[in-house]
């Protein structure tokens, strides 16, 4: 295989390369702020919240119900990718991701604050509730702005790499997210821990939004967005442009990333739950062995980004799918050991899986909508993908665990998201060679089928 220089963009004038490194230290702090926030929700739907504000209720049902409410920011993270999309391609990249992290970041300080069933009453979960919803409203807006202020920058024949950039928020915030319950966890009795230890992860969060915005102020608005508003070709509605172009993508986009948000929320959501309630880990070990795979995953993400630069999009993806399906019962047989090295080896597997899959997604996924449209396009395909796999994920596989009380059970769950992830990207054109800096509407929406 040999690389090559796509015709889109010229070699990089002197301190390019630097100024791009700015950037991606932009986009990887930026989105793990924000997926810390989500994540450290998951952690605390799998680990606490049954007990915090769903009492009463038998474990399987009460943790249910924490994942349902987990699940329902990914309804509000479409509204969010469709309110923010807008005007991210009406009036720029730069000023949604801004808005997006404070919101966010009040939404998980206030989180820390609520009160629990036990003073308030039912009151307690629908502040929970609401909260979540205005997490998944921020989410649905940032991912895609931070994505295309790396790949609207990135230089020639690096698309693939700084877009993967951006995917480490990921790994990286539910790594923090479960550092954070894991010395909780270490320090605080169990009595401790319910009572008022949960909440220091969420109030944390606060110092990494200071963070976030401080970094965030201090990149410049994407060339490409530049020069649409130069030449004055911003569309008035880009959602309903979308949907009369762009449908085709946005559908078969969110199908075929649906996938990384089975297998990822398989070992970070519903791995700490299975673990922990059915095989008899510890919390510690299970935060443990998510932390180690979490770490490996922030080392293969950008390599993976960085080959899809050389070899294409689509065969990378499709590669990590395709793994994921044939990794999914080793995972459950290796975690029924109930044997620590066993059970990190199944995650270790997963992760570079789910590594291979997710690192070039992100600009595989920009690379199929015209500029004008992009931060919408993108956003919404993304953010259904999250409906169709990671909302749905928790739900269904601790609902198969009471039905069946198998693990493996899940593994059929797997691989029946990878089969019809890899069917519609199957119908998605390569776009490793597309022109996306281009200011005019072109006949990018028929290109990009195959």
């Amino acid at each position: 295989m040999t690389s090559y220089r796509p015709a889109d963009t010229p070699p990089p004038p002197d301190g390019t390369e630097r100024n791009m490194k700015k950037i991606a230290v932009a986009s990887v702090i930026g989105t793990t702020v924000e997926w810390y926030d989500l994540f450290v929700f998951a952690t605390a739907s799998a680990l606490v919240f049954n007990k915090v504000f769903f009492p009463g209720f038998v474990p399987l049902v009460g943790t249910l119900l924490a994942f349902g409410t987990f699940a329902s920011a990914y309804l509000a993270r479409i509204v969010g990718a469709a309110l923010f999309g807008h005007f991210g391609d009406r009036l720029g990249r730069k000023a949604m991701l801004l808005v997006s992290l404070i919101i966010m970041g009040i939404a998980t300080f206030s989180i820390g604050l609520l009160p629990n069933y036990a003073s308030i009453g039912i009151w307690a979960p629908i502040l929970l509730l609401t909260l979540r919803v205005i997490q998944g409203l921020a989410l649905g807006g940032e991912w895609g702005g931070a994505v295309l202020m790396a790949v609207e920058h990135a230089p020639a024949g690096k698309r693939g790499l700084y877009g993967s950039w951006v995917q480490i928020g990921v790994p990286a915030g539910t790594l923090i997210a479960n550092l954070a319950f894991l010395v909780c966890n270490a320090t605080l009795s169990n009595d401790a821990l319910l009572s008022w230890g949960w909440r220091i992860p969420f109030l944390a969060s606060a110092l990494l939004v200071g963070v976030g915005l401080y970094i965030r102020l201090n990149t410049s608005e994407t060339p490409s967005f530049r020069k649409i508003k130069e030449a004055d070709a911003q569309v008035k509605l880009p959602i309903a442009e979308v949907f009369t172009r762009y449908w085709k993508q946005v559908l078969l986009g969110g199908i075929a990333t649906m996938s990384t948000g089975t297998s990822f929320n398989l070992i970070v959501a519903f791995g700490l739950t299975y673990g922990t309630q059915t095989l008899g880990f510890s919390r510690n070990a299970m935060l443990s062995i998510a932390l180690i795979a979490c770490a490996l995953c922030i080392v293969l993400l950008p390599a993976f980004g960085k080959l899809s630069d050389v070899v294409g999009r689509k065969p990378v993806i499709i590669g990590g799918i395709v793994a994921e399906a044939l990794l999914a019962f080793p995972l459950f047989w290796l975690l029924d050991t109930r044997e620590f090295p066993f059970a990190l080896l199944g995650y270790l597997l997963m992760m570079t899986a789910f590594a291979a899959n997710y690192g070039p997604i992100a600009t595989f996924l920009a690379e199929l909508f015209g500029t004008e449209v992009r931060y919408s396009g993108l956003s919404v395909s993304y953010m259904l993908s999250g409906l169709l796999g990671s909302a749905a994920t928790p739900i269904v596989t601790t609902a198969l665990l009471s039905a069946t009380g198998r693990g493996s059970s899940v593994a059929w769950y797997m691989m029946g998201s990878a089969a019809v992830s890899v069917l519609a990207l199957v119908l998605l054109a390569e776009t490793l060679r597309r022109d996306i800096s281009s200011a005019a509407r072109t006949n990018a929406a028929t290109a990009s089928l195959s």
